[in-house]
């Protein structure tokens, strides 16, 4: 039975990569969309969230049918639980990606305006933290789940860069207070995602170490 069982986990986490792939790729377009100011893609990207929605669900009854039939315990029954939290953390980054491929299609309606902010560059970091988070757990691997939380203040200065940025233009420009705002709720969508994907990797120290690395930050203080 440990063999079937150890089978459906290593299944689990393929399917897991498989999403991680298309999160990945949904992001990415939505942040080509906004570049490009394309609304076909905006429009592309909203109608794959059907996709990410079906896939999250199938995952997380494979783990709940796994928990039912198994009753996995310890560093198993860990991993499994540690799947559930990652599979929702990854649709919650599905659905950011929605939110900015319709920052994008609205971004469409405007003139151009010179980006005031390196979106591409903090969507680079963000992308880069939610592989490395999948891959940390794949490789049951503390130190890189441990260096994608250290990367989340990187992603947190940017995000604050672009605010202080858009804040004084929006006194500046005031015929482009709409574009700018929503370039400001791109990097903030992003953000969140490199929150979810710090949740990953925290999820991965709680499962190789037992310890939550937030409960331990906060007893620290």
């Amino acid at each position: 039975m440990s063999i079937h069982m150890h089978r459906e986990i290593d299944q689990l986490k393929v399917s897991l990569l498989e999403l991680c792939g298309t999160v990945e790729e949904q992001l990415a377009d939505a942040v080509r969309a906004v570049l490009d100011r394309d609304p076909n893609l905006a429009d592309r990207v909203e109608r794959r969230d059907e996709e990410i929605d079906r896939r999250e669900i199938e995952i997380e009854e494979s783990a709940l049918k796994l928990l039912a039939l198994y009753q996995p315990v310890a560093l198993d029954l860990r991993f499994v639980i540690a799947f559930i939290k990652i599979n929702n953390d990854l649709e919650r980054i599905g659905d950011l990606a929605v939110n900015i491929a319709r920052k994008a299609r609205n971004l469409s309606q405007f003139e151009p305006l010179r980006l005031p902010v390196d979106i591409d560059a903090m969507w680079k970091n963000v992308k880069a933290m939610v592989r490395d988070s999948v891959d940390s757990l794949v490789q049951t691997n503390a130190e890189l789940a441990e260096e994608v939380c250290r990367r989340d203040e990187i992603v947190d200065r940017q995000k604050r860069d672009c605010r202080v940025t858009i804040e004084k233009l929006l006194a500046t420009q005031p015929e482009a207070v709409q574009p700018l705002l929503q370039y400001l709720a791109v990097s903030r969508n992003l953000e969140r995602a490199a929150d979810h994907a710090t949740n990953i990797a925290e999820d991965v120290i709680y499962l190789v170490r037992g310890r939550i690395p937030r409960h331990q930050a906060a007893g620290n203080l």
